[in-house]
C-alpha cells in the first residue's frame, strides 16, 4: 500500500469516529450483560456489537456530512476530511448508506425487530432532531443524549426482546451521565461554540448556570445508578463502588463553584465523567461474574 493510499484510508477511518464507536460498544455490552443470565450468548453479543458498530459508523459519517458547515468554523474540526474536501460528499454518503444497510440486515438476521427499532430511534434523534436543535436551542444537549442512551438499551433488548424497567434504568443512567459530560465540554470549549454560533447553555446562559445544571444532573445520575442495585439488577460490589464514585463526582461538581481556573476544572470534570462511564460498564461486567 502506498503512502497516499494509506493516508486516504486513515481519513476514511477517522470519518467513522472510531473512539466514539468503541465507547458506545462498551455501553452496549454493559446493557447486554445487564440483561443476560448464564450462560451468556457470546455469538449474539458479537453480532449485536457488529450491528451497533456499523450503525454508529454510518450515523457518524452522515453527521460529518450534515455538520460540515459548523465544523469549518471550529478549530478542532476544521481539518476534517469533508471540510477540506479530501473526501467528497458523494463518497461519504455512499459509505454511510452501505454501512447503514449492512447494519440493518445484521440486526434483522441476528437480533430482533425491537432492537432494530431502538437503533432507528437513536439514528432519528441523532441525525434529525439533534442536528436541527443544536443550531437553534439550548435543549439540543438533552436531545443529543438520546442516541447515546439507546445504545445500551439496544444491547439489552438484543437479549430480552422487550423494554422493561432494566432497559429504562440503563437508558436514564446514560442520559443523566451525558449531561454533565457534555456541559463540561461546553465550558472549556465555549469560545469555539461562540464562533460557530451554537446556542449551548454555557453560551446562552453562562458558565455559572451551566455549573448548576452539571451538579443537578450528577445528583440525579447518582440516584439512578444506585437504583440498579436497589431494584435487584446489580449486586453489592456495584452498589458500594458507584456510591463511592458518585460521591466524588458530586463533591467535584460542588468544587466547580469555587475554583479560579474554570477551564481546568471543566476538563477534569470531563475526564472524570469518562472514568465514571468506564466504571459503570466494568462493574456491570463484574457483577455478571458474581451472579
Amino acid at each position: 500500500m502506498t503512502k497516499a493510499a494509506f493516508s486516504m484510508l486513515k481519513k476514511y477511518f477517522q470519518l467513522l469516529k472510531p473512539g466514539y464507536i468503541f465507547s458506545n460498544c462498551l455501553t452496549a455490552a454493559a446493557g447486554f450483560f445487564l440483561a443476560s443470565r448464564e450462560p451468556i450468548n457470546w455469538y449474539l453479543l458479537f453480532t449485536t456489537l457488529i450491528a451497533i458498530s456499523l450503525g454508529m459508523a454510518s450515523a457518524c459519517v452522515f453527521n460529518n456530512y450534515i455538520d460540515r458547515g459548523i465544523d469549518s468554523k471550529m478549530e478542532r474540526t476544521k481539518k476534517r476530511a469533508l471540510v477540506t474536501g479530501t473526501i467528497s460528499t458523494t463518497s461519504a454518503l455512499t459509505l454511510a448508506t452501505i454501512l447503514g444497510v449492512i447494519s440493518v440486515f445484521i440486526f434483522i438476521i441476528f437480533t430482533n425487530i425491537l432492537t432494530l427499532l431502538v437503533g432507528a430511534i437513536g439514528l432519528f434523534f441523532y441525525l434529525v432532531l439533534y442536528s436541527v436543535s443544536k443550531r437553534k436551542s439550548t435543549w439540543s444537549t438533552l436531545i443529543g443524549t438520546v442516541p447515546g442512551a439507546v445504545v445500551p438499551v439496544a444491547g439489552y433488548t438484543a437479549v430480552t426482546n422487550r423494554i422493561d424497567l432494566g432497559a429504562i434504568l440503563i437508558f436514564l443512567l446514560l442520559v443523566f451521565w451525558q449531561m454533565p459530560h457534555f456541559y463540561a465540554i461546553s465550558i472549556y470549549r465555549i469560545k469555539e461554540y461562540k464562533v460557530a454560533q451554537i446556542p449551548l447553555l454555557s453560551v446562552v446562559k453562562g458558565v455559572f448556570v451551566t455549573k448548576i445544571h452539571i451538579l443537578f444532573y450528577v445528583l440525579v445520575f447518582s440516584v439512578v445508578s444506585l437504583l440498579l442495585s436497589i431494584l435487584g439488577y446489580t449486586g453489592k460490589v456495584y452498589f458500594f463502588s458507584m456510591l463511592f464514585l458518585s460521591l466524588i463526582w458530586i463533591i467535584y461538581a460542588i468544587v466547580g463553584f469555587f475554583v479560579k481556573n474554570t477551564d481546568l476544572w471543566a476538563r477534569r470534570m470531563f475526564f472524570f465523567s469518562l472514568i465514571i462511564n468506564l466504571a459503570v460498564c466494568l462493574l456491570i461486567f463484574t457483577n455478571f461474574l458474581f451472579v
